[in-house]
């Protein structure tokens, strides 16, 4: 019986094993390259390009260090790549997430692990850190569905939270070209980087 294959081949050129990924098989240029074409909300927004997961990881990072009080590069970086899983598995909405079931957190967990061991993060980030991450992804979910997704504000408030007017107040959400949204991506990743 053969067994089905369990890895992807990518631009790099790199085999990623999904169900056993290692560090030295992932690369920034292949997580920008795959997040700058995952469309968030199912591709269902407004504009003229879809909002990828890329965009969106940048508005996290920037959600994350303006509520943090003197955020470390490396904490900066795991905001940015908080959804680099999704550049294989795909940005699923969460009731996909749910219907699935366990297995898809445990395929997200050893993809994040890689992922963080390969740019010099703890495999699983401190609570703290996690939780900081988590709050600005809701913030962003806010305005995305109230900027792009068609959502009434009462409605995103229901399932996202209010966010702080002030923190929210010279942000808009960006659609660009997947090439601008990957250079802009992997610069910020170089940067963060560079200040590990």
């Amino acid at each position: 019986m053969n067994t089905p294959r369990a890895w992807q081949r990518m631009l790099s050129g790199r085999r990623l094993d999904l169900l056993d990924p290692t560090p030295m098989d992932i690369e920034i240029e292949d997580i920008a390259h795959g997040l700058s074409f995952v469309a968030r909300w199912n591709g269902q927004t407004r504009g003229d390009f879809a909002y990828s997961v890329a965009e969106h990881s940048l508005l996290v990072e920037t959600l994350f260090t303006a509520t943090s009080a003197r955020p470390e590069p490396r904490w900066q970086l795991a905001a940015l790549l908080h959804d680099a899983p999704e550049y294989v598995i795909g940005d699923m909405i969460s009731p996909v997430k749910a219907a699935i079931g366990a297995s898809y957190g445990e395929l997200d967990t050893r993809l994040t692990a890689a992922i963080h061991l390969r740019f010099g993060l703890p495999a699983a980030l401190p609570q703290k850190i996690k939780r900081q991450i988590k709050a600005a992804d809701r913030v962003s979910a806010w305005m995305e569905a109230v900027q792009i997704a068609g959502f009434a504000e009462a409605e995103a408030t229901r399932f996202f939270g209010r966010p702080n007017p002030e923190l929210i107040a010279d942000l808009d959400i960006v659609l660009r070209p997947p090439r601008e949204v990957r250079a802009a991506f992997t610069a910020r990743h170089a940067s963060l980087l560079a200040q590990i």
